[in-house]
């Protein structure tokens, strides 16, 4: 007879790569690939700087590395190997745009601590209860209503992010859960996306209408601005936003005993200072063109009076321990990037080298405005999204007489691209808020792809319908 063996098989585990990790060494190769193919006609100081350029890019686009670990070492590579001059390499640390961060996340605080954000949610939600679609309808809504009232899309982010939290809690969603997630990213995205087809809501916006008046002496007025960019890039892009977050993020509330965020209780004393504070902002922020002080001086003089002692809303304490140092030198990483990429002409290399393989044709218009608009899309991939128009820009006219279309046609595919976000890390909006929400920017690569790839095949055809409608091609 015979016996039975019994053989054991050991189970094998295989460790899970995650999406952006793979994504991450997909783009290492391919970077690897390109600087060899292009070492023969790039100098070493110019194969140097391609190299932390790209590195940065795939860490900042997967987050397989901590976001300040890798602004670190930016900061730390472009001084060893001389990149950049060190005033340029730490130029993030100078802009008006960090301070205005810096004075936002105080603000933040100060909503959060004394219960305003929690008393503004409850206001806000009577109106979007119901299904999950209409709440995140209803985010997306009051963050294109806000890039009307407000020029800064910063200073938007720093309003509304305490409210979405509100908001979040108020219907029940957890930290981690789908809704939440959507939620947070339908505010940022809301406010911040739809506001390229509105003239002074987004900094890219202003530089380039500004480079087009003094480099071109080509003006553009709000009203001509809004009805070529809006219509698409504006409502059609909110709606396809609503449905891809309810899409890529299904949730429903948890419960239908909603819990209040606040009683109808009198304004304390502290809520009534910073709501008169919030409504001076406002009014300084919405009135930039007389006073022509800078958003991010406004808000750090209102920064400044809720630290100042006697008013003490944002005590020493909270100051030190929930100020997020991370996405500050995240911040300045980022604005010193494009700083770099401005001062060693990176940007412009890599335009002209994207321009001399392009098959431009005149009299083909559908084309060519595809290729116009992707180029610049792909442009702010390296140089992010206010980098695109100062590269570009200059390079107009040529396009212009290559392309047979009108120079301010194609000063206007400008927008197009650089309000196709590929990636998180080109924006710094997107970043801010998803710092003070205290998510990953993990969360938003999944929706930008997609959101690019929609922008990509449905609405820039429509863009070329609809321009072709105003026989502005």
């Amino acid at each position: 007879m015979f016996k039975k063996i019994k053989i054991h098989r050991q189970s094998i585990v295989i460790p899970k790569i995650s999406t952006n990790v793979l994504i991450f060494f997909l783009m290492i190769i391919s970077i690897a690939i390109i600087l060899f193919l292009s070492s023969s006609f790039l100098t070493e100081y110019e194969l140097k700087i391609s190299v932390l350029l790209m590195f940065v890019i795939s860490c900042w686009a997967t987050g397989v590395i901590p976001e300040h670990i890798t602004a670190l070492l930016f900061f730390f590579s472009s001084i060893i190997f001389s990149l950049a001059p060190t005033e340029v390499v730490f130029s993030g640390f100078t802009s008006a745009v960090f301070w205005l961060v810096f004075s936002g996340l105080i603000i933040g605080i100060a909503i959060n601590e004394t219960g305003l954000g929690k008393r503004f949610a409850n206001k806000i939600v009577k109106h979007i209860e119901g299904s999950y679609l209409r709440i995140i309808s209803g985010m997306v809504v009051i963050g294109v209503i806000f890039s009307f009232l407000m020029p800064s899309a910063m200073g938007r982010i720093v309003l509304l992010i305490p409210i979405a939290l509100g908001i979040a809690d108020h219907f029940g969603f957890s930290p981690g859960s789908n809704g939440r997630t959507a939620i947070i990213l339908a505010m940022i995205f809301g406010t911040f996306i739809p506001a390229f087809g509105i003239l002074p809501a987004n900094v890219a916006n202003m530089i380039l209408v500004g480079l087009a008046d003094n480099q071109l002496e080509i003006s553009f007025l709000y009203g001509e601005y809004f009805l070529l960019h809006f219509p698409i890039l504006g409502l059609l892009k909110a709606v396809i936003i609503i449905l891809l977050l309810v899409w890529i993020y299904p949730d429903s509330p948890p419960s239908k005993q909603y819990r209040e965020l606040s009683s109808d209780r009198l304004l304390s004393k502290d809520e009534s200072i910073l709501l008169t504070l919030i409504a001076l902002l406002l009014i300084l922020w919405g009135s930039d063109f007389l006073h022509h002080i800078s958003p991010a001086w406004v808000a750090m003089g209102g920064a400044i009076f809720l630290l100042f002692p006697g008013i003490n809303i944002v005590n020493q304490k909270n100051f030190q321990e929930k100020i997020n140092i991370n996405s500050l030198l995240f911040v300045a990483a980022i604005l010193g990037f494009g700083g770099v990429i401005n001062s060693s002409g990176f940007g412009d290399v890599l335009a002209q080298s994207f321009l001399s393989t392009l098959s431009l044709e005149k009299g083909d218009n559908f084309f060519n405005f595809i290729l116009l608009s992707f180029v610049a899309a792909i442009l702010a991939f390296i140089t992010t999204l206010p980098g695109v128009p100062t590269v570009l820009t200059p390079l107009s006219t040529q396009l212009s007489q290559a392309t047979g279309l009108p120079l301010e046609s194609v000063l206007m595919t400008q927008v197009i691209g650089f309000s196709t976000v590929i990636f998180p890390y080109q924006a710094p909006p997107i970043l801010v808020g998803l710092q003070m929400a205290g998510e990953n920017i993990s969360i938003a690569i999944k929706f930008c792809l997609w959101l690019t790839f929609l922008s990509l095949v449905i609405l820039i055809p429509i863009n070329y319908i609809w321009w072709k409608y105003l026989n502005y091609i």
